[in-house]
């Protein structure tokens, strides 16, 4: 009994996983833009966790800083954002959209960044942790908690407002 209640869980976990060539046909980004590497799991309407590797290869090392290189904050931002992104295109495309049923075909733009807060520096050969949460939405507005971690420590955390519109 408990064997099949193990091959149950472990098949609704690898139902919720994300490779990247799905993310590329769910997310308009692309290189050096698009910032999710894999969907390790997620909850439609409530939450999605993802990961970021991080590559000294990167091109905003160069500058970013030559000697010392860190992922720029604000692009952890943006992973945040991507991540969210995919958990609410999941939603519009399985039907839950007021009414509306874009499915892929949508693009998503910020409406807002609060409670940004950064707290260690993330850096290449780490990987980033993203987990989202849906905190609200309201007709075509969403609200997420976003963290980013590297190896169980904060990186960086914020909520994230946005919204959407068809490609």
């Amino acid at each position: 009994m408990t064997e099949s209640a193990d091959a149950k869980t472990a098949a609704a976990a690898a139902d919720t996983r994300i490779d990247i060539h799905r993310i590329r046909e769910i997310l308009p980004h692309r290189y050096p833009f698009l910032l999710i590497d894999r969907v390790l799991d997620y909850e439609l309407h409530t939450r999605l966790r993802a990961i970021k590797n991080v590559s000294v290869n990167e091109p905003f090392f160069q500058g970013h800083f030559p000697a010392y290189p860190v992922f720029p904050g604000v692009l952890i931002l943006e992973a945040i954002a991507q991540a969210s992104a995919i958990l609410a295109s999941r939603g519009l495309s399985e039907g839950e959209g007021g009414g509306e049923h874009p499915g892929d075909n949508i693009l998503f733009l910020f409406a807002g960044i609060d409670r940004a807060r950064f707290k260690q520096p993330v850096e290449p050969g780490d990987q980033l942790l993203l987990e989202v949460e849906q905190l609200q939405r309201k007709s075509r507005i969403w609200k997420y908690a976003g963290r980013a971690s590297v190896d169980g420590r904060l990186a960086a955390a914020a909520d994230i407002l946005f919204t959407y519109r068809a490609l």
